[in-house]
């Protein structure tokens, strides 16, 4: 079994749908959150992590993002995932942003994506295989008189 995020398989299908080398993905988390991401296409066709995988308050990320020497750089980022839309402050970074269309994770790009965790080693045997959560905890709320 190979791992592959979901977020990383958005940025390859912003690469294959329009040629786009550096995306940030924004997936909604519900709970005034997204999972976030940003990566950056390599000459060989992998894609480097530019900003850990995490779950985070948009308004979070807009202040860590200010002081990010990354968003100093005249840099277009692509948009891609649902959280944009769902959080329009997202569109308030200081990223200079182009939209990609690109709003789920395709299987195709997952595929692409884990030739390279492959040909790294980086598997495990079904037995071993465990899904990977940016969010620790279940985050839901109950209905009002339910308990």
């Amino acid at each position: 079994m190979i791992g592959i995020s979901t977020l990383a398989a958005m940025a390859q299908a912003a690469y294959r749908l329009q040629g786009l080398t550096h995306v940030a993905s924004a997936i909604d988390a519900r709970m005034e959150e997204v999972y976030w991401g940003r990566y950056v296409r390599q000459e060989d066709g992998s894609w480097q992590v530019a900003e850990a995988e995490c779950v985070i308050a948009p308004a979070l990320l807009a202040q860590t993002l200010t002081q990010d020497d990354l968003t100093q750089d005249e840099q277009i980022w692509a948009t891609a995932g649902t959280g944009w839309d769902a959080y329009p402050a997202l569109a308030d970074l200081p990223l200079q942003l182009q939209t990609s269309e690109v709003l789920y994770p395709d299987a195709q790009d997952m595929a692409y994506l884990a030739q390279f965790e492959l040909a790294q080693g980086n598997k495990v045997s079904v037995e071993q295989a465990s899904p990977v959560y940016l969010r620790d905890t279940v985050a839901w709320k109950k209905l009002p008189g339910r308990e």
